[in-house]
Formats: structure tokens, sequence, C-alpha cells
């Protein structure tokens, strides 16, 4: 199979297309999308559940990180992702799908931040951040507060710009 292509564009809110789709799913290295999409919940209410208190702490300052990098609003993608933006890809085979351009979901474990352009893309970046963990497309943060956020800022900024800015052409994990 040859090297997939995704049309990357921002789309009006609430704009789904009814396609099937999956937050992290053009860099997940499956051709199979999620079925993952926007939601009508409200993220402030989801970010004032969110436990424990150092997560919910965490998901504020994300919040308004990505809010501040975006411009857009936060919106809720399925039960547990708060994203920002949208992005549509499109596979060789034909299959197509969006995903939030930038987004996170605070775990109990650790806050997960989603990268789409892939976490390798932010090597140089990543050495500088302070203590986090990583998957192919996603950033695993413990404690924002034991991180550099002006790093963080620039990470998600990039990301963000590579996948909002026209065709992206490469999964997550060839990054």
């Amino acid at each position: 199979m040859g090297s997939p292509r995704y049309r990357a564009s921002p789309t009006a809110a609430g704009d789904t297309g009814g396609e099937r789709s999956g937050a992290g799913a053009p860099g997940s290295g499956e051709d199979e999308p999620m079925v993952t999409t926007w939601t009508d919940a409200d993220p402030a209410a989801y970010i004032e559940a969110v436990t424990p208190a150092a997560r919910q702490r965490d998901a504020r300052t994300l919040r308004d990180l990505m809010e501040r990098v975006t411009g857009e609003a936060p919106r809720m993608f399925g039960p547990s992702i708060v994203g920002f933006g949208e992005y549509r890809y499109a596979y060789p085979s034909g299959r197509s799908g969006h995903a939030a351009a930038a987004a996170f979901a605070p775990r109990r474990a650790a806050t997960t931040i989603y990268l789409p352009d892939g976490v390798g893309a932010h090597a140089e970046l990543l050495d500088r951040l302070g203590p986090h963990t990583t998957g192919v497309g996603c950033l695993y943060v413990k404690d924002l507060e034991a991180v550099d956020l002006e790093v963080l800022e620039e990470i998600v900024r990039r990301s963000w710009t590579t996948v909002t800015s026209g065709t992206f052409g490469q999964r997550a994990a060839e990054s």
C-alpha cells in the first residue's frame, strides 16, 4: 500500500459530514477509522468533573493553551476528548474522515495530548519539554507544572499548523 495522503482543512463548527472518523485515526497506523465524532456535550462541564484535582487543573491549563494557539473554542470529540478545530484526511483507498486538529484527554494516569502529525515531528522540542512519555501520536504528561509550557505551546502550534495548512501527507508513525 502506498503512502496515505491526508487533505487537511479547518471546517465549520459542527460539520461532521456524516463520516466515520476518530481522533488519531490518521496516525493510528490502521486503515480503519474509528467512530469518534463531535458531540454536543459541554466541555466546561466535562473539565469541571475531571478527577483528580491536579488533572482538572491541567485540563484547564490545556484548554486555555489550545484555545490561544488555535483560535478555536473547545468542543467535545467523543465522550472524553476536548478538541479544537478540525482537519480532514483521505486515504488512497478512498476512506476519509475528520479529527480534531488539536486535542487532549485528561485521563486518570496522565493527560493525553494528541499530535496528529506524530511525536517524531517534535523530537527536538520534546527533548526540552520535561517529564513525559509518548506513543506514536500521543504525548502523555502526568503534571503540567513539571513541564515547560512554552515548549508545549510550540509543539501544539507546530502540530496545528501542519495538519491545518493544506495536505497532510503522512501517518503519525511516519514522522
